[in-house]
């Protein structure tokens, strides 16, 4: 089962994102993670090491897709 973990930091466009996304991707297929960066903020180093830059981003299998625009990986470290 391929993995995939959704990044957010809980904006309008993120929590779109998740409902659009994250959801829509096939259970039996993926093993999915979503992971709130404003509520697990030490997942930031994750999400840097995975090629995230900013949020919302899915990573399926290492590979990093961004996925319009909420905010930048670097401002959430702050």
């Amino acid at each position: 089962m391929k993995s995939a973990t959704f990044y957010h930091a809980g904006c309008p466009v993120c929590v779109q994102a998740e409902q659009t996304v994250a959801h829509a991707l096939d259970r039996t297929r993926f093993n999915v993670e979503i992971v709130h960066l404003g509520q697990q903020p030490a997942r930031l180093a994750d999400a840097q090491r995975a090629g995230v830059l900013s949020v919302p981003a899915l990573v399926i299998d290492g590979a990093p897709y961004h996925i319009n625009f909420g905010a930048k990986l670097s401002d959430l470290a702050k």
